[in-house]
């Protein structure tokens, strides 16, 4: 019988699980509906993510991580235990599966999204720091004596790492990404023209009219929420200068980071940065200009990995191939079932 091995991007926003030998196979929101009543799981995923903002008052539909953390632990496996049955089916043969994690992960942290991924049906389950998977995913040779940078702009947190000889030289990651950005856009909304929207919409926000640098292109948006001063539907105008503004604030905490890490670097692994550049990945990578705007911030060239999204679930589905990586330490498990 062929042991699936499972590589999961347990994501603020979304979860996606690669299996070996398949390739990406879900790709889900990681949300939950829940009855207040009955504490019954209703709907998980993208039936679950359309319920936000629009279910009645017995039913929440919430994210079980936030900022790239585990906020309500049993939800979380319960989530995580669906998903892999959606992908195993109910199989005798349990998978052995690897779990990204922030590289600034606490060892609590790790040790909640262990038990949950054993509790959730793994036989083995092992740890890896997004950035490393998201390099391996990207296509970058990690196990060679010349330098990589890689930024992993994720739903809950932006994870900066730089790699050498198969380890992490130096890395950092902060809660500003994807997520943050919706709730500057919210808070603006709210600040300028007193009107409430939900999470979707700042996203959808984002997506149309977001840009990290001045626009090269002025697009307009026409936004519906409520009237915090009425209380009634309102109808207002965007453009993408008024939300490059907005965003501005957050992305420099993104730039900060990197410099950061670009300041602990050894100057040789620098130089082989500044010819290779800089490789970014995760949803936040897809912000128009944003490669632009940390070339220019950093004095590095940085580009965007082929498909960003998938590149910490790519690259954890191929770490079990890595058995030297393994042997080092270089995952990290609590324990094998």
């Amino acid at each position: 019988m062929w042991n699936k091995r499972l590589g999961i991007d347990l994501g603020t926003a979304t979860t996606l699980i690669y299996v070996y030998g398949k390739g990406i196979v879900l790709n889900e929101p990681s949300v939950v509906a829940i009855s207040k009543n009955t504490n019954e799981i209703l709907a998980i995923g993208r039936e679950a993510w359309e319920m936000i903002g629009k279910t009645p008052e017995y039913i929440v539909a919430h994210r079980p991580l936030r900022e790239g953390v585990i906020s309500d632990y049993e939800v979380t496996r319960r989530m995580l235990t669906y998903f892999i049955q959606q992908v195993c089916g109910k199989s005798l043969f349990k998978p052995n599966v690897v779990v990204c994690t922030p590289s600034g992960g606490t060892g609590v942290e790790k040790r909640a999204v262990l038990d949950a991924a054993y509790r959730a049906g793994a036989r083995r389950a092992y740890l890896i720091e997004e950035p490393m998977a998201a390099a391996l995913g990207a296509g970058i040779d990690i196990t060679g004596s010349s330098g990589s940078m890689v930024i992993d702009i994720g739903g809950g947190t932006t994870d900066i790492a730089v790699l050498s000889l198969g380890g992490v030289v130096a890395s950092q990651s902060v809660r500003v990404a994807g997520d943050q950005l919706d709730e500057a856009i919210t808070k603006h909304l709210r600040k300028k023209f007193n009107l409430l929207i939900g999470e979707k919409t700042a996203e959808v926000i984002k997506i149309e009219i977001g840009w990290a640098v001045p626009p090269k292109e002025e697009k307009t948006l026409k936004v519906k929420g409520r009237d915090l001063v009425s209380g009634l539907p309102k109808e207002i105008s965007l453009t993408s200068s008024e939300i490059y503004k907005c965003l501005s604030e957050q992305l420099s905490s993104i730039i900060e980071a990197a410099r950061s890490v670009l300041e602990k670097t050894p100057p040789e692994i620098a130089a082989d940065i500044g010819e290779k550049g800089i490789c970014l990945t995760g949803g936040g990578s897809l912000l128009r200009g944003i490669d632009e705007m940390l070339s220019k911030a950093l004095g590095t060239p940085v580009y965007v990995a082929e498909d960003p999204i998938s590149c910490v679930a790519l690259g954890a589905g191929k770490v079990l191939d890595y058995l030297k990586l393994l042997r080092d330490g270089l995952l990290y498990t609590k324990r094998e079932k």
